[in-house]
């Protein structure tokens, strides 16, 4: 029994290791492993909640109208000039953005199965209104991923 926990846990090392191979060089800053599964479960929240859009072309938009909110953008993107131009918009809109390592990750946290480039999270969904609890709930988690994400941001800074 001993035996297969052991290989389960080398099969999990070599898949992070694979992951971390083929991340693109511009991917900063990157979310440690701790800020990673934080903010995976923040972008699922939103999915529940309708409170994300996915996909380059939605998030380009909604930067484009003035929607605010915390952009995630998957780091393993092949070809990279697919997505060099969202991180100059959230810069010029002042949102806060951060990649992931994994496009499939961000995904499933998503609740797609095809993977996704990058998703925008927004504390209000397009249609409709929250639950105040739920809506209290999602803007905290909001608010802590945000403030580690910039805190990262700036001690990255040179």
């Amino acid at each position: 029994m001993g035996s297969d926990s052991e290989t389960e846990r080398s099969e999990k090392k070599e898949r992070e290791k694979k992951k971390m191979v083929a991340l693109a060089p511009i991917a900063k800053p990157l979310a440690g492993k701790k800020l990673c599964k934080r903010t995976l479960k923040l972008v699922r929240r939103a999915a529940e909640r309708k409170c994300l859009k996915r996909g380059v072309k939605e998030v380009v938009k909604s930067i484009r109208r003035g929607h605010k909110g915390f952009c995630v953008i998957a780091g393993n993107i092949s070809p990279i000039d697919v997505i060099t131009h969202v991180p100059i918009l959230c810069e010029e809109a002042d949102i806060p953005y951060i990649y992931v390592p994994s496009k499939e990750d961000l995904a499933n946290a998503g609740a797609t199965k095809r993977p996704t480039c990058c998703v925008l999270v927004q504390t209000k969904p397009t249609k409709g209104e929250l639950d105040p609890q739920e809506q209290e709930k999602l803007v905290s988690d909001y608010n802590q991923v945000v403030a580690q994400v910039s805190e990262l941001a700036s001690s990255s800074l040179f």
